[in-house]
């Protein structure tokens, strides 16, 4: 949806895909594909070939006049690897629309289902890695990555629905700040939870449960990406993840995280591999659900409330 308005709103974008725009949904209705003979689409096909896309598109955005995207599955960063890596160090505005981000894709299996990747990327200089939560931050990431001069961005989504989690955004662009409080607790916070991309929706759904049954405070941020919270002033980032035990949610590997949870905090994500089942049976397998995220949050607020009364 977020492209159907960008590819309407210029003609500079050229898309494509590895061989999935079925399940990327890179192409639009203003996008008809290249083909021999015939250059006026804005379109490639690029077959199964991610090295082949990340490199072709690096060699668009090196001539300059268009802005490339690619779409593939995020596993599949890995074969895109050596041609995003220059993307980074020539400091080229590609996009890699990198869909079916998680566990959450399913019966595929983990041959398909990303863990190590996200934090591969977010290794990466020069490189903004966009997880969003809703169609508001997808928009929002989308813009940020057509402005970047110099950056290439990774545009990592879900493949299951999610629900909008923020109302219409006002002239702030909230991604932009890379991290935001996008519910704040009622009154002190016991506990801040941290998450990205599809699980926001859990955060949300915990921090409800906190409050209505537990009488537990809980304030939820937003982190669509890491490059730009780190950007941010301390000032910021402090006043956004708060002084409260923080408990931090990812269907993917720990690595990075402990950054922004702190010493006292807590993760909950992949410790493994995946697995083959339907997004919400694999969810619940491996405990990245609403009500494991309860359970850790009493200990959590338990301790810090007993350190309050000391």
């Amino acid at each position: 949806m977020a492209l159907e308005a960008i590819n309407g709103a210029t003609s500079l974008t050229i898309g494509g895909s590895a061989d999935l725009t079925g399940s990327n949904l890179t192409m639009t209705s203003q996008t008809a594909p290249i083909a021999a003979g015939n250059f006026k689409g804005r379109y490639l096909h690029y077959g199964i070939r991610e090295h082949g896309m990340a490199a072709a598109m690096n060699g668009i955005a090196l001539h300059g006049g268009f802005i490339p995207y690619g779409g593939t599955f995020l596993v599949f960063s890995d074969y895109a690897r050596g041609g995003m890596r220059l993307s980074a160090l020539m400091g080229l505005p590609v996009i890699y629309v990198l869909t079916h981000d998680s566990i959450g894709l399913g019966e595929d299996g983990p041959t398909h289902q990303p863990v190590e990747h996200l934090a591969m990327l977010r290794a990466t200089p020069n490189l903004n890695v966009f997880r969003p939560a809703d169609i508001i931050e997808t928009a929002e990431c989308w813009e940020i990555a057509l402005r970047e001069k110099a950056t290439p961005s990774v545009l990592a989504l879900s493949r299951q629905a999610l629900p909008m989690l923020r109302a219409v955004p006002g002239d702030e662009n909230l991604s932009a700040r890379g991290a935001y409080v996008l519910r704040e607790a009622k009154g002190p916070r016991d506990v801040t939870l941290l998450a990205t991309g599809s699980e926001v929706e859990i955060a949300v759904a915990a921090a409800d449960k906190l409050l209505s049954e537990k009488g537990i405070a809980a304030a939820v941020v937003s982190m669509p990406c890491w490059e730009k919270f780190e950007a941010q002033d301390e000032s910021y980032q402090s006043k956004t993840l708060g002084s409260a035990p923080r408990i931090a949610i990812e269907a993917a590997g720990r690595l990075g995280w402990d950054r922004w949870m702190g010493p006292r905090g807590s993760f909950i994500g992949m410790q493994g591999f995946g697995a083959s089942a339907p997004a919400g049976e694999l969810y619940k397998h491996f405990g990245i659900t609403a009500e494991h995220v309860v359970a850790e949050a009493l200990r959590l607020a338990g301790h810090h409330k007993g350190e309050r009364g000391r």
